[in-house]
């Protein structure tokens, strides 16, 4: 099997929790190590890697095939655009860059080096998702005419990350929740034909954005997406309305809190959620009203990972292309258009 020497651009908790213990796990890639600017934290858990000093040295090593781009938002289209320049392929955080513009720029670049770019929209593979997307393809519940997803939590805390809440073209909720939300929806539906949004600051002393609600419209139905940070008792996280029926399912994923305890991903256990969480269905089928619950399918970012794998050894189309990116970033720009004119906004 062809190897993918692969290197991080942070040891943060997204190259630690989200990141190197998949890459650890696949047979494909080899962790080589990360750019780590102060802290020397990635050989405690990986010996045989190296701390990279520089982002020059990382993009100078001409062993890496492969770049994780896991920095703050704000540095997505430089960091990436440098290491396409270096001929290495790009897996980018969400939100993938700041602007639409940027994002172009970065998936004709890749496009004209013939190197794989991907955004880590690693929310497609959590179980409660996967779920909502057996459902809505198997067609059970007619014709849709409205969904719902929110991705809500109670913090009314501000985040000790200080790239969080620094007004900045990269933070707010509308950049980190909402590219999880919105991605799942165009997913799904594709894109819609214009946006509506509100976007507001909650939370005392923020001067960041921490409350979202928008509405897609789509010729025939209307997805409206939600986060914020005061909702103690959470709403299902995904609802969808059809003409014969409804589903309803609550966010129960369990990956992100196994993974920040530190348990490592594996193919056989791992991606199950709890007993309670399963989805409802309310519907018609053949005839017959059928209202029951649904089991939750397994999760795992594996899969992810697998698809980037795939694309570069074998050049199968990325998990997340860079034009699923760029949709995103229609969404937010949208988003922010209309919040800041009050009024639809078509695209």
């Amino acid at each position: 099997m062809k190897k993918i020497n692969t290197a991080l651009l942070s040891y943060g908790m997204s190259g630690k929790v989200f990141h190197a213990p998949f890459i650890a796990l696949h047979p494909g890639f080899e962790l080589l190590g990360s750019w780590e600017r102060s802290k020397k934290l990635i050989q405690e858990d990986y010996p045989e890697v190296k701390s990279y000093e520089t982002l020059e040295s990382v993009l100078e090593d001409k062993s890496i095939d492969l770049v994780i781009v896991n920095t703050p938002n704000s540095t997505h289209f430089e960091y990436t655009k440098k290491v396409l320049l270096a001929g290495k392929h790009a897996l980018v955080e969400k939100a993938f860059t700041t602007t639409v513009a940027e994002a172009q720029e970065l998936n004709a670049l890749a496009k004209e080096k013939g190197l794989k770019l991907t955004v880590f929209q690693n929310r497609r593979w959590d179980s409660d998702f996967k779920t909502v997307k057996k459902i809505f393809d198997e067609g059970v519940l007619g014709e849709i005419v409205e969904a719902e997803f929110h991705f809500d939590r109670y913090n009314p805390i501000l985040s000790p990350k200080a790239h969080k809440e620094i007004a900045s073209a990269g933070s707010g909720v509308l950049k980190d929740l909402g590219p999880h939300i919105i991605d799942q929806a165009l997913s799904l539906f594709g894109l819609p034909n214009a946006v509506f949004a509100d976007i507001r600051i909650t939370r005392e002393h923020s001067i960041v954005d921490d409350y979202l609600d928008i509405l897609l419209y789509y010729s025939d139905f209307r997805v409206r997406l939600k986060a914020g940070f005061f909702v103690r008792e959470p709403n299902p996280s995904y609802v969808i309305h059809g003409k014969k029926g409804s589903f309803l399912k609550s966010r129960g994923d369990v990956q992100e809190d196994e993974l920040k305890l530190g348990k490592k991903p594996n193919l056989t256990t791992w991606g199950f959620e709890q007993e309670g969480y399963e989805g409802l269905l309310h519907t018609e089928v053949d005839g017959k009203i059928i209202r029951e619950k649904v089991p939750t399918l397994r999760g795992n970012y594996y899969h992810f990972f697998d698809g980037l794998y795939q694309a570069i050894a074998n050049h199968a189309p990325e998990p997340v292309t860079a034009q699923d990116g760029v949709h995103t970033l229609q969404i937010i720009e949208a988003a922010i258009q209309s919040n800041k004119q009050g009024k639809i906004i078509n695209l």
